[in-house]
């Protein structure tokens, strides 16, 4: 009977690694920092692992940062010094802005990936409120697109800045959009109990002044009235003669588009003045800040560079 031996020398070769896809973008990456804030209401936890192991499937040097604690300022201060390719940030609509002006101040490319609540600006740099797509996308098409914007005293914004008491009717309109009735409710029930109690007065370009129940301006990124190219603001100027004037831009600004009611009146500037006889309530780009009794409004006509997709890219965007 011949013995049957298993050749313990025969080598397996290891499995093959897959091929890393090339970064395609219009700009060269050769390494990015991604800033991740985990707290945040659309990134959760897992999103450092997530984003690692897409950007492992590129040919890129790719740095991941979490946003935490008390180093929290300090990781976003790093991340400007290193002077990267592109500088990404999944984070807040607050955060976003912020690194979004830090890198615009600095010269560096920054991507905001939607990972907060409204996401008025990725969306309207992506297409998109998926942020794992919005990252893909912005190493496969991402291109250089100068973003302007306004600025109310340090605070800057890129798609809106709503002032006024309506201000307060957004939240609300957005948490009904996630399907959050139960807050969707009582954030009306708080609108309704303000909006409409108090006009502000504003100024356009130091032409004469007046009044309306809230004021809105659109950066030329979003804005339906002026191209990209614009050189200033979309004013919406909310204005009502009586309560049932009132009450039906109330139920536009919740349900439908405000821009579309017959009490809303459309100029271009390039600076505002506003005040009010208490705290005028604000919205910009989907975060509610403080501005005091009065504010000034300026128009920034190149406010950072986004590694964005084109128009045309965005048209085909889903």
């Amino acid at each position: 009977m011949t013995d049957i031996v298993a050749n313990a020398d025969v080598l397996v070769p290891p499995p093959s690694k897959p091929e890393l896809s090339p970064v395609t973008s219009k700009v060269r990456l050769a390494n990015i920092i991604m800033l991740i804030n985990p707290m945040s209401g659309g990134v959760g936890n897992g999103a450092a692992d997530q984003a690692r192991s897409i950007l492992d499937e590129y040919q890129i040097t790719a740095d991941v940062r979490t946003l935490d604690g008390d180093s929290f300022d300090q990781t976003i201060d790093d991340a400007i010094k290193a002077k990267p390719d592109a500088l990404l940030v999944l984070a807040g609509d607050g955060t976003a802005r912020t690194v979004a002006t830090l890198a615009g101040q600095n010269d560096i490319l920054v991507a905001t990936l939607p990972g907060g609540t409204m996401n008025m600006l990725p969306k309207a740099l992506y297409g998109t409120g998926d942020w794992k797509k919005a990252l893909r996308r912005v190493l496969e098409e991402g291109e250089p697109r100068k973003v302007a914007g306004g600025a109310i005293g340090d605070e800057y914004f890129y798609c809106a800045a709503i002032l006024g008491a309506p201000a307060l009717w957004a939240p609300a309109r957005e948490a009904i959009r996630s399907g959050k009735i139960g807050q969707a409710f009582s954030k009306a029930k708080l609108a309704f109990s303000r909006a409409f109690s108090g006009r502000i007065r504003f100024s356009l370009d130091g032409k004469p002044a007046e009044k309306a129940e809230a004021l809105v301006l659109i950066t030329p990124l979003i804005s339906k009235a002026f191209d990209e190219n614009s050189s200033g603001l979309e004013a919406a100027a909310m204005k009502t003669a009586d309560a049932g004037q009132a009450l039906r831009l109330a139920a536009n600004a919740l349900l439908t588009d405000w821009r579309n009611d017959q009490a809303v009146e459309t100029r271009k500037t390039k600076s505002v003045e506003l005040w009010g006889r208490s705290h005028i309530p604000a919205v910009i780009d989907g975060e509610t800040v403080p501005v005091g009794k009065s504010a000034k409004v300026r128009f920034v006509p190149h406010a950072f560079t986004a590694l964005a997709l084109s128009a045309d890219a965005l048209e085909n965007a889903s």
